[in-house]
């Protein structure tokens, strides 16, 4: 996953419901280095009987924000619709050297 056009990962997420297995995983795919890198990553754990569903918001350097509603997406979804993105801002900024 290119992480390093993120700006910003904000996730929130009941950390007993199944939905919230997209939100996690995607965490976890973060390298690291990502906080040195100039990503800030906010975490929001929601109660046990919270009826709000699991979401992942990514902020992108262009200004491109993705909003997901984790009970509805897959992680592989959800890192290959992140990923088309980050790949497009790295062909402009191959392009532009």
């Amino acid at each position: 996953m290119i992480t390093k056009f993120m700006t910003e990962v904000t996730a929130k997420f009941n950390p007993f419901s199944t939905c919230a297995k997209p939100a996690r995983l995607f965490l976890t795919f973060l390298p690291p280095n990502v906080r040195a890198n100039g990503t800030v990553v906010n975490t929001a754990l929601l109660p046990r009987d919270s009826a709000e569903n699991s979401s992942l918001r990514v902020k992108f350097k262009d200004g491109k924000e993705m909003d997901f509603n984790c009970s509805k997406i897959n992680i592989k979804s959800l890192v290959e619709e992140v990923d088309r993105h980050s790949r497009q801002l790295q062909k402009a900024a191959d392009l532009s050297e």
